[in-house]
């Protein structure tokens, strides 16, 4: 053990929170939650303890250590969570034993909406937040939070009598009415707030609900609020870890990274990523999707649909800039910290060209070149100043040609790793409303030209035969069932081959 870890060891509090085991290349091999920071890190380099071979080469790695102290365990559970999404540490899949992670989920827009937890989480429509390593501590996090939030964990069949959980403020009671479909979606809608880290905001709202309803002398809807705030805050403080709020942002070693190498006087809280997606100049569309400290914020995602199908990114990066940059966009959403475009020299070019046309000139920009992983600066437009010797630091080495530099560094640093999530998440967002589109052309093209075919219809046919391929290979027989007699021979008429 060096005598770094030895003083670190030293410093170690007795307060919960979250650790961060490093190599010597600085990279985080592992991440873990403790009820007591000094303990459970302790443990590790006691040499009486009986480990298991992973365990033991993880031991042998670690040359550093980091921790983030929080105020209770269960904000621990959340932040751990958050942080390895975050840097993905190799250890941390190898010590798993092929455990599946748990997911809280939450069917919103069901008539009889459940909250539970799953370890696969499906297509289904519903609300799915995680993964989460533990899901015992899940499980306990939710029982704590349906005290402050009553909610329903099963659908009972031919249940028409409230639960003892209703009586016991656990469950809405929505079998006999005692609260309605519209007030319990309005219970969970604040549950998951919490989850998303917005408990500040949550709490605000309850007071000034009970003061209101003290005000208009509702004394028993005052009452279900004060005991409602009296449970959220009973949970220790926070329970559900928050960027927003609580997230110590200069601890990120993925942002700090970033800032020292790009030379920022301070840390991105919005990062902005762009990507195009389209099928050889079709159904041309854009993503914008938006990292809040180094964490995905999908309610400030937001998609373009170009004015005009064009075969060429470097104009379809400059027009959706633009539309961003525009005047009316800039006091809806307010302006990025950083933006990471989806592409070279090209693509960054323009972007750039569309940011000094809308005078944004301050905001800077950089690209991630999809096959070397390069992130690349304008030399004079970036708005960035390289830090060359820290990218060395870091492993990496870089190139330069007339306007630009490319920075290579190695795929498992924490700066690479953070922007690779930005991209490739605007890759998928870009990518999905691309194929949203490109489907609704597909299938809207024959039969939106049909007269009396409408959008209801179109939907039935659809549903009940599949695909256009099943609708054209119907027999009248079939069709007649669907839509009468006289609807089904105009549409065969339509879709009769030409002779």
């Amino acid at each position: 053990m060096n005598s770094t870890l030895e003083a670190k060891l030293a410093e170690l509090p007795k307060e919960p929170g979250v650790y961060f085991h490093k190599d010597a290349k600085g990279e985080i091999i592992y991440v873990g939650k403790a009820a007591v920071l000094r303990n459970r890190v302790r443990q590790y380099f006691q040499k009486s303890r009986t480990r298991d071979p992973k365990t033991e080469a993880l031991v042998a790695e670690i040359v550093d250590l980091d921790w983030m102290v929080v105020e209770s365990e269960l904000e621990a559970l959340f932040l751990e969570a958050e942080m390895i999404r975050r840097y993905m540490p190799r250890y941390n899949i190898l010590l798993r034993d092929d455990k599946a992670l748990s997911y809280i989920r939450i069917d919103y827009d069901s008539d009889y909406p459940t909250v539970t937890t799953t370890r696969r989480p499906l297509d289904d429509g519903a609300r799915y937040f995680g993964p989460y390593f533990s899901t015992q501590a899940v499980r306990q996090s939710l029982k704590l939070l349906r005290r402050a939030f009553p909610f329903a964990t099963k659908r009972m069949i031919g249940q028409k009598r409230a639960t003892l959980h209703y009586h016991l403020g656990l469950d809405p009671g929505l079998e006999e009415g005692k609260t309605s479909l519209e007030a319990y979606r309005a219970n969970l809608r604040k549950l998951i707030a919490i989850i998303q880290g917005r408990r500040k905001t949550i709490e605000r709202e309850i007071e000034a609900d009970m003061k209101r309803a003290a005000k208009a002398q509702d004394f028993e809807a005052a009452t279900q609020f004060r005991n409602q705030l009296f449970a959220l805050k009973g949970l220790n403080k926070q329970v559900i870890f928050s960027d927003k709020e609580f997230l110590d942002i200069s601890k990120d070693h993925a942002l700090n990274e970033l800032v020292t190498m790009l030379g920022m006087e301070k840390h991105p809280q919005r990062i902005e990523g762009y990507d195009i997606s389209h099928m050889q100049g079709t159904d041309v569309v854009a993503s914008m999707v938006v990292f809040t400290n180094g964490v995905s914020n999908k309610a400030e995602y937001r998609k373009f649909k170009t004015k005009i199908d064009h075969n060429n990114d470097f104009y379809n990066m400059n027009e959706t800039l633009k539309r961003r940059l525009s005047e009316k966009n800039r006091k809806a959403w307010g302006l990025p910290s950083l933006v990471l475009i989806d592409g070279g020299k090209g693509q960054l070019d323009a972007a750039l060209q569309a940011r000094d046309e809308s005078d944004c000139s301050s905001i800077p920009f950089i690209g991630l070149a999809k096959r070397e992983e390069q992130v690349v600066i304008h030399k004079e437009k970036s708005g960035v100043t390289l830090d060359a010797e820290f990218v060395h630091k870091l492993g990496g080495f870089t190139t330069e040609s007339d306007d630009f530099i490319l920075v290579n560094l190695p795929h498992n640093t924490n700066l690479v790793k953070l922007l690779q999530r930005i991209r490739d998440e605007s890759h998928r967002f870009a990518v999905s409303y691309h194929s949203v589109l490109k489907v609704k052309r597909q299938t809207a093209s024959i039969l939106d030209d049909i007269p009396g075919v409408g959008p209801a219809t179109r939907k039935k046919l659809l549903k009940t035969f599949g695909s256009m391929r099943g609708i054209t290979q119907a027999s009248q027989a079939d069709l007649q069932k669907i839509l009468g007699e006289k609807q089904a021979k105009v549409l065969s008429s339509y879709l009769e081959p030409p002779k």
